[in-house]
């Protein structure tokens, strides 16, 4: 009954918001569009290849690039040939990281400003050319608020020669980092510096495949960053105002070099945007932004507790509903598909374990998946998710938690516990609900 009731109040958001949608807040277009063409397309609320309806349930695999250049290839074509008998065709993956250190990657594809790890750019041409055997797409992001690839906190330390404030060292504090990644915006060296890597890509021709990456249709989307947000101070509106700039001349750039791939910001939503509906509104109703993303974490935002599940679910599984909810209201008014590029909740008890239970999480990613099956089928905004993420046959080190180097990639970034909130190859009560929705969204023309 909840989930026809949910059909139906989307059908009624749907027409409603179709039809009082101005001029002004509807900025997406279908102008060019190539129904026959192999790339991802936007038209309307919809993704287009090949001539017809891209609806996805993928993954995060941001790690692929990284097994294919440190010697694991094997096991990359094991992951995605695993992936493709899911029914998964779009994979979220990290294209740039910077640097190395604790609670980060240790090997980067810019090591240090201006010089770029070839063996990494070879990983991910290894990766681009196997997901194109099979007919899957990238979601490539190119920098990161976040610590654990580097990104921007990195830029800045670099062009300006300090030391990045980071939140897992005792002597710092997240709003410390926080503050400090944000002033990347406003730094004309460190954006000019993430250009030239940038370039790197938008100028390269695949070593493996000798196709150009701005002629690869194995690549839907160029995302300007893991989770960029405006600073963590919603009154604050000068580092907005340079957020909002920084996202319309980076998109702008890119599509100035390559006009056939989408753009895309990769922000949380309002969770990613100090909680201003304008915030968020403003980054992606840009001519060059094509699509709208969201990221949803009960667990990180206070929601849900994993070691008191049956008192705190309920709430938070309304919270999460009532949060898409909101998104594909904002994606309908500026008529654009959107995509919940992230998320997912720890195994039960809180555990790292691969033989724990995963019953709340499989409830979870149901009540998900459905409400945005059933949005997407309607002819609403929902065209994909990606649930983070997927760990495959790798095998946590639960005696230590974080990765160090020798541990196997997983689906948890290097700074977090292993095992968190990875997919595992043997979650099989998780995969079989992964692997019917898949194919539900699959079907939607």
């Amino acid at each position: 009954m909840k989930f026809l009731t949910r059909f139906i109040i989307n059908i009624i958001i749907i027409l409603g918001l179709t039809a009082c949608a101005t001029t002004e807040e509807t900025t997406a277009t279908v102008a060019n569009i190539e129904t026959s063409s192999p790339f991802v397309q936007v038209e309307g609320l919809n993704f287009i290849k090949d001539g017809k309806p891209y609806h996805f349930l993928g993954t995060n695999l941001w790690y692929g690039a990284n097994l294919a250049a440190e010697g694991q290839r094997e096991r990359l074509l094991q992951e995605l040939d695993e992936l493709k008998l899911m029914g998964i065709e779009n994979l979220r993956v990290v294209g740039a990281s910077e640097g190395a250190g604790d609670s980060r990657i240790r090997k980067s594809f810019q090591p240090q400003l201006g010089v770029y790890d070839e063996e990494m750019l070879v990983g991910l041409d290894f990766l681009l050319s196997e997901m194109g055997k099979r007919d899957m797409t990238a979601v490539i992001f190119l920098n990161n608020y976040w610590v654990w690839t580097g990104g921007m906190s990195q830029y800045m330390a670099w062009v300006n020669g300090t030391e990045v404030p980071n939140p897992f060292l005792p002597q710092y504090e997240w709003n410390d980092f926080m503050r400090y990644s944000a002033t990347f915006y406003s730094s004309n060296e460190a954006i000019s510096a993430h250009q030239n890597y940038m370039d790197q890509l938008l100028n390269r021709t695949n070593t493996i495949t000798g196709k150009p990456y701005i002629d690869d249709p194995a690549i839907m989307s160029w995302q300007l960053a893991n989770e960029p947000r405006p600073g963590n101070d919603a009154s604050d509106s000068t580092v907005i105002a340079a957020y909002i700039k920084w996202v319309d001349q980076t998109a702008r750039y890119i599509k100035a070099h390559d006009p056939n791939h989408l753009v895309s910001t990769g922000n949380e939503g309002l969770a990613g945007s100090v909680w201003l509906e304008s915030a968020y509104r403003d980054a992606h109703k840009l001519d060059h932004i094509d699509y709208m993303t969201f990221h949803l974490w009960i667990k990180n935002w206070g929601w849900y507790d994993a070691n008191n599940p049956e008192e705190t679910y309920p709430e938070a599984n309304r919270k999460a509903l009532d949060y898409i909810d909101q998104h594909l209201v904002f994606a309908a008014k500026l008529g654009k598909p959107i995509t919940l590029e992230e998320f997912g909740i720890p195994r039960d008890e809180h555990s790292y374990s691969i033989a724990s239970s995963t019953e709340w999480r499989d409830k979870y990613y149901a009540d998900v998946f459905e409400a945005l099956y059933q949005n997407a089928l309607a002819g609403g905004a929902a065209a994909g998710s990606n649930f983070w993420g997927w760990g495959g046959k790798g095998i946590p080190d639960t005696d230590d938690e974080h990765w160090a180097p020798g541990d196997d990639f997983v689906g948890d970034p290097p700074q977090e516990p292993q095992g968190l909130n990875s997919v595992f190859s043997t979650d099989s009560t998780t995969v079989n609900i992964i692997r019917n929705y898949t194919r539900m969204m699959n079907a939607i023309q």
